[in-house]
C-alpha cells in the first residue's frame, strides 16, 4: 500500500491500491538502466563474424538456433518495461533497415551505461540527453560526409560485397558468396526504375520458400513463383509448356444458400434435373475459363470435384486454395490479373510462363511456375539439411535482401569492421572540445559508446580489445578513415581492401534508434507498477457464484 509523503489530519492518504510498487529518482533510473544493459549484454556475444549463436527454447519446447538480434530478443520473452524498449529498438531497426539490430542494441545499452556514470557524478539526465542529441546530429552529419556513393547502373560489386558482409556473421557464412549472388540477382530482377532514374524495390516481391533436404549449396533462384501446393486432380497433366495462366479469386463451386432451405421433390425425375442443373452450372464456369485459352488455373478458393473433372478433360492444370500473398506475387511474376468474377474473365487477364510443373521436393509436391518474361516477383527456394538450419537461412536471407533493398534505394556504403563507428567517434571527440559546459561530457560519452562496437568485435574474435582500440584510435587520428578490424586475420587494416561494406541506411537507423531509446529511458524518474488483481476467494463447493464446481463433480473446488 502506497502513501502520500504527507498526511491529512494525521490520517494516511491512500493513493495507490494495495500491492502497487513505486520507485523514484536514482533508484528508478538505476533499475531501468540496469535492465536495459542486461538485455544489451545478453546479445553482445552474438555480434560479428566471430559471434556465437544462441539456442532458445520457448514454452512449447520449440528450439531456435540463431545469432539474429531481433530473433533472440523476441524469443527471450522479456518482462521488464525498460528492457522491452530495447526490444523495440531491435524491431524498429529490423523493420526500417532489415539489418544492424544487434549493433543498435549494443550502442543503446552502452549509451545508458555511460549515462549512469555521469548521473553518479551529479550531472542531470536532461543535460545528458541534450548532449546526446547534439552528438547524434553531429554523428549523422559525419556519416553522410564519409559515405561512399556509387552508380548502380555501372557497378553491382558493392551490392554483392554488402550481401556477403551481412551473411558473414550468420550460420550460413560457409555459403555466403553463393547466397549473396542469388540475393542480388533476385532484388535487381524485381526492382522498378522510376522516371527520375532512381529505383524502387520491395522485399516482399521476393518469395522465400524453404524445404528440408539436400544442402544450402542447392538453394536456387526461381525465375517465377513456387507454390507449396499440388495439382488437384490425378487426371490433369503434370507439366505444361507455354502456359496461359488464369488467376481466379472466386470459388469454382456452386454457392450454398446463406439460410437453410428445403426443396420438396414429388417426382424422381426432379432429383436428376436438380443434379444436372448443378452440373451444368459447373460446366458453364469451366467453359468460360476454356474460352479464354487458359491451360492453367490457380484458384484462391475451392474447386468442386465435378469442376476438377471438367478441367482435367480439357487438359487444364488446376491448383486450389492458393494463399492471397502467393496470388499477388503470381500476378506480378506472370503479368496477369486476378479475376474475382468469372463472368468478366477474358484472354487479356491471363499471364504467361514458359513452364508450369509439379515436382516432388523432399516429401512434398510443389508447383513451379517459372520462365516468366520480365517477372516482378521471384522465388528463392532454400534447401538445408535440418529445419532449424532452414529457418536461420531464411532469417539470414531476409537480412541480406533488406541490405540490397537499402542500397538500391539509397546507393551509399561505408566500410565495415567498426571503421565508420571509430571515425565518427574520433570526429565527435574533436567536436566535443567546442561545446562548453557539462554537455561536453555527454558528447564524449556518446563517442565512447560508438567505440563499443569495436570492443565487442575484438572480444568476440578473441583479440585484446585494449590493444585493438588503441591502434584504431591512433590510425583514425592519422586520417585513416576506413581502418577497422579484420576479424578473420585478427588485425587492424583498411576495410575497403578487405571488401567489407555496409549500407549507410543501416548505420543511420542504428544511431537514430539507439539515441531515441536511450533518451526515452533516461527521462524516466518514477516507475509505478500496479498491483496484480487477486482472484476472488473460492466459495465453499467450487466456482464463484454458486456454479457448484461446473457440475459438482467429485473433488470440485479442491484444487
Amino acid at each position: 500500500m502506497s502513501l502520500l509523503p504527507t498526511q491529512a489530519g494525521g490520517v494516511p492518504v491512500l493513493v495507490l491500491k494495495e500491492g502497487a510498487n513505486r520507485s523514484r529518482g536514482r533508484e528508478a533510473q538505476h533499475n531501468n538502466i540496469t535492465a536495459a544493459k542486461v538485455v544489451a549484454e545478453s546479445i553482445k556475444s552474438a555480434f560479428g563474424p566471430k559471434g556465437m549463436d544462441k539456442l532458445l527454447v520457448d514454452n512449447f519446447g520449440d528450439v531456435t538456433v540463431t545469432s539474429d538480434g531481433r530473433t533472440i530478443l523476441d524469443e527471450m520473452d522479456i518482462q521488464h518495461p525498460a528492457a522491452k524498449m530495447l526490444v523495440e529498438v531491435a524491431k524498429t531497426q529490423d523493420n526500417e533497415a532489415g539489418d544492424g539490430t544487434t549493433s543498435a542494441v549494443i550502442i543503446a545499452g552502452d549509451l545508458l551505461g555511460r549515462a549512469e556514470a555521469l548521473i553518479d557524478k551529479n550531472i542531470h539526465p536532461t543535460v545528458i540527453i541534450d548532449g546526446y542529441r547534439k552528438a547524434s546530429e553531429k554523428v549523422l552529419e559525419i556519416l553522410e560526409k564519409i559515405a561512399l556513393p556509387f552508380d548502380l547502373s555501372k557497378s553491382k560489386d558493392f551490392l554483392e560485397k554488402a550481401a556477403v558482409t551481412s551473411m558473414a556473421s550468420k550460420l550460413v557464412a560457409e555459403h555466403k558468396e553463393y547466397l549473396s549472388d542469388i540475393v542480388v540477382k533476385a532484388m535487381l530482377e524485381v526492382a522498378d526504375k522510376q522516371p527520375d532514374g532512381t529505383y524502387k524495390v520491395d522485399v516482399d516481391d521476393v518469395k522465400v520458400e524453404k524445404k528440408t533436404g539436400e544442402s544450402l549449396g542447392d538453394t536456387k533462384l526461381i525465375n517465377g513463383i513456387v507454390i507449396d501446393k499440388e495439382i488437384v486432380h490425378s487426371g490433369m497433366p503434370k507439366h505444361v509448356k507455354n502456359a496461359k495462366i488464369a488467376l481466379i479469386d472466386a470459388s469454382l463451386e456452386n454457392d450454398k444458400p446463406e439460410i437453410d432451405s428445403k426443396i420438396n421433390i414429388e417426382d424422381p425425375t426432379q432429383i436428376s434435373a436438380f443434379l444436372k442443373q448443378e452440373e451444368d452450372m459447373l460446366r458453364d464456369m469451366v467453359e468460360k475459363i476454356v474460352a479464354t485459352g487458359a491451360n492453367v488455373v490457380i484458384c484462391q478458393k475451392g474447386i468442386d470435384d465435378m469442376a476438377q473433372h471438367f478441367l482435367a478433360k480439357k487438359s487444364i492444370i488446376a491448383i486450389r486454395r492458393a494463399k492471397k500473398s502467393d496470388m499477388e506475387k503470381l500476378a506480378r511474376a506472370i503479368n496477369g490479373k486476378i479475376v474475382s468474377d468469372l463472368n468478366d474473365i477474358s484472354s487479356k487477364d491471363l499471364g504467361c510462363a514458359a513452364l508450369v510443373e509439379e515436382r516432388r521436393i523432399g516429401d512434398d509436391k510443389m508447383t513451379f511456375i517459372e520462365g516468366c518474361k520480365n517477372p516482378k516477383a521471384v522465388t528463392i527456394l532454400i534447401r538445408g539439411g535440418t529445419e532449424r538450419l532452414n529457418n536461420e537461412a531464411e532469417r539470414s536471407l531476409h537480412d541480406a535482401l533488406c541490405v540490397i533493398r537499402d542500397l538500391i534505394q539509397d546507393p551509399k556504403v561505408v566500410a565495415g569492421g567498426s571503421a565508420p563507428e571509430m571515425e565518427m567517434a574520433s570526429s565527435l571527440k574533436k567536436y566535443a572540445q567546442t561545446i562548453p559546459g557539462r554537455e561536453q561530457l555527454a558528447i564524449l560519452a556518446f563517442a565512447e559508446a560508438l567505440e563499443s562496437i569495436a570492443v565487442t568485435l575484438s572480444e568476440n574474435a578473441g583479440l585484446s580489445s585494449i590493444d585493438i582500440l588503441s591502434e584504431l584510435r591512433s590510425r583514425h587520428e592519422k586520417g585513416e578513415t576506413w581502418a577497422g578490424i579484420e576479424v578473420n586475420k585478427g588485425e587492424v587494416q583498411d576495410m575497403t581492401q578487405a571488401g567489407v561494406y555496409e549500407p549507410v541506411a543501416v548505420k543511420r537507423q542504428a544511431i537514430k534508434s539507439a539515441y531515441e531509446a536511450a533518451s526515452l529511458i533516461l527521462r524516466i524518474d518514477d516507475v509505478i507498477a500496479s498491483g496484480k488483481n487477486k482472484m476472488p476467494p473460492m466459495p465453499p463447493g467450487g466456482m464463484p457464484g454458486g456454479m457448484g464446481g461446473m457440475g459438482g463433480y467429485p473433488g470440485a473446488g479442491e484444487y
